[in-house]
């Protein structure tokens, strides 16, 4: 059995299915980088950011990789300035759906390139569900992003509703397909996905790890269906209250590629634990 550190990259073996021919398939190893991905989203001050950026980088390795954090817009720069020594790297928690011009409040993807920003999260949950992003829109987002070479992390997700209605596999095609009919099929091998069970999140109701890969699966399956090669690439992050406690199982699952990482990246030592279990 070959092992190997998931935080240098993740080694799995796969069948590959040939879907035109239904009952044939090949035996591939597929390297796949691990990820995990602090979203701060709207917490904390300045000093407080600046602390929280040195802790993580503080416990890192020069040799360590596939760790990032989505920083408020006002703090991108100083926290930047803070790590971009370390093998921590920056994200933006959203992108603007336009290049640029008379669109208040809005940051473009130039701007978030500027700061330092590898990532950008578009189709958060919070943001379609409190902001009015739309499957069209996000994709824009994404295209944008793109566009001034940042790595978009395509959020997407069912809300409790639509999970009690067997709508999950209609929604994850719905919010997928806007992306690839746009981009194409390719863009997605130069992005990150992250599935978000927006039902289990606040909810009082807990997605199990066999739940979360079963989605996973299913995102993975339908870019198969376009791309081998894509589906064999992109990285899959889940975004269901992943913990310290529960990081190592969760990882463990073969289409979960790391997570992103809401509340307990606000804390280093948590953050970094849920780092250590990749």
């Amino acid at each position: 059995m070959i092992k190997m550190s998931r935080k240098q990259s993740k080694l799995e073996l796969v069948a590959l299915t040939l879907y035109d021919k239904p009952f044939s398939f090949s035996w591939s190893y597929v390297m796949r980088q691990s990820l995990v991905m602090g979203n701060w989203k709207m917490n904390g001050s300045r000093s407080d950011g600046l602390a929280l950026a040195n802790a993580i980088a503080a416990g890192l390795n020069d040799g360590d990789q596939g760790i990032a954090v989505c920083v408020p817009y006002v703090y991108l720069s100083d926290v930047h300035d803070v790590i971009k020594n370390t093998p921590l790297v920056l994200g933006g928690q959203n992108v603007a759906d336009q290049e640029s011009g008379a669109y208040t409040g809005e940051i473009s993807g130039a701007m978030l390139k500027e700061c330092g920003c590898t990532y950008a999260l578009v189709g958060h949950s919070e943001r379609r569900s409190y902001y009015g992003d739309t499957d069209e829109s996000v994709a824009t987002r994404f295209c944008q992003a793109q566009k001034q070479n940042i790595i978009p992390v395509l959020c997407v997700g069912e809300t409790l509703e639509e999970r009690e209605s067997d709508k999950t596999f209609a929604v994850i095609d719905r919010q997928l397909n806007a992306v690839i009919d746009m981009a194409g099929i390719n863009a997605i091998a130069e992005s990150v996905i992250a599935y978000e069970p927006v039902w289990a999140i606040g909810t009082g109701k807990t997605a199990t790890d066999d739940q979360a890969q079963e989605v996973h699966k299913y995102i993975r399956e339908q870019i198969a269906a376009k791309s081998q090669a894509v589906a064999e690439k992109v990285q899959i992050l889940y975004g269901g209250s992943v913990k310290p406690e529960n990081a190592k199982a969760i990882f463990a699952k073969p289409d979960i590629d790391g997570g992103l990482i809401g509340g307990a990246s606000l804390d280093a030592a948590s953050f970094l634990a849920i780092y250590q279990a990749i």
